[in-house]
């Protein structure tokens, strides 16, 4: 491959992600798929219909990505959760704090996005808050205490820590085969509840569920397929063409805010260049703003006090912070990196979960003083 082809392929990748990212932006808006939502609403509610369209997205990008890593289309030990070290606590730790943070923030960082493509402008200053907080997690302040706090602590394996790797070796069968089954097995048990109830059948709610787990599987194909060079022209390495973690990654949104945040601020250096998770962050709020013109749905929206700023602000820096401890947000470990089985998503995924009930819960008590 040539410096010429190369650069092609590059721009192909960033094209397919934006326009996947694209896609996302405006089928979120056009759904209200909301992953703080989802909790919210068990909590105070008890209706699970979005908790259901969360696992049904899961479900499907687990199940689809099983198949990806089967054919060979994609290299599961290569992708951005694949490692032999179990970091339960920083997904612990940081799924716990992100998902607190989401809800003061209301809603995640892709609902941030989704948001201010429909002309929030609160959930642009949660989105620059976020961006700051996170890339200091990533490489300043709290990244020098996250490094030498939490990050320390974890479990070494002889094999990657996924649920595939493990139980290849716990039965002495390939990594692909036994992936496929328990991916399969596990994301069509997350279908099966998702679609058992009659309300969740309904083709909105099976659009916004579908619809995620399709984007999430599009970006990993992209990413880790299309994206894959073998041998770079310049370095003789295998690569993955436009990434920030040098690895393959499919939709999560903290990292990529940051980095977002540091290409706009430093747009003249050339060491600084557009990746996949930037693209997807535009795409995502170009998606999102065409859908809410084409709904009349567009409107500017602003804090409604100091107090409602004080709640974003916060949440915004929690979720920063949390999100980069723990890998990935709502989507980025609650879909992309469950579909991987990786054994730190889950941990995250719960934590997320354990921190926005917490974090409704906090809503409601501070709802009641007022009152």
């Amino acid at each position: 491959m040539t410096i010429a082809e190369l650069a092609s392929l590059t721009h192909q990748v960033l094209w397919a992600a934006f326009f996947v990212a694209l896609a996302f932006g405006a089928l979120v808006q056009r759904t209200g798929f909301c992953t703080m939502g989802a909790v919210a609403d068990v909590v105070t509610m008890g209706d699970w219909t979005r908790m259901r369209q969360w696992a049904l997205a899961a479900g499907v990008a687990t199940v689809g990505f099983a198949f990806l890593a089967w054919a060979g289309a994609i290299d599961p030990s290569k992708t951005l959760y694949a490692s032999t070290r179990w970091i339960w606590l920083s997904a612990l730790v940081g799924g716990a704090i992100f998902g607190f943070g989401m809800v003061l923030a209301s809603g995640c960082a892709s609902k941030a996005l989704v948001r201010v493509g429909a002309g929030n402008l609160k959930s642009l200053v949660v989105l620059v808050v976020l961006g700051v907080a996170a890339f200091a997690t990533l490489k300043g302040i709290t990244a020098v205490l996250r490094t030498r706090t939490v990050d320390r602590v974890g479990v070494d394996f002889d094999v990657q820590a996924s649920l595939g790797a493990i139980a290849a070796r716990a039965v002495s069968i390939d990594v692909a085969s036994a992936s496929l089954v328990l991916g399969v097995a596990i994301g069509a048990g997350l279908i099966a509840w998702a679609l058992s109830a009659r309300e969740s059948r309904q083709f909105p709610n099976v659009l916004a569920g579908a619809g995620v787990g399709a984007s999430v599987l599009a970006m990993w194909w992209v990413s880790g397929h299309l994206g894959f060079v073998a041998e770079h022209p310049e370095t003789l390495q295998e690569t993955f063409l436009a990434t920030n973690s040098t690895r393959a990654e499919a939709l999560s949104f903290v990292s990529p805010v940051a980095y977002t945040l540091d290409w706009l601020m430093f747009f003249s250096d050339r060491n600084k260049f557009v990746s996949v998770g930037i693209v997807t962050v535009l795409g995502v709020i170009a998606g999102s703003a065409a859908m809410a013109i084409t709904q009349r749905s567009f409107r500017w929206e602003g804090f409604g006090g100091p107090d409602d700023l004080a709640h974003h602000l916060a949440g915004a820096v929690l979720m920063g912070v949390g999100g980069v401890t723990a890998m990935g947000c709502s989507i980025g470990q609650g879909v992309s990196g469950i579909s991987t089985l990786s054994l730190t998503s889950f941990v995250a995924v719960a934590a997320m979960i354990a921190g926005a009930v917490l974090g409704v819960r906090y809503q409601g008590w501070r709802l009641e003083r007022a009152s």
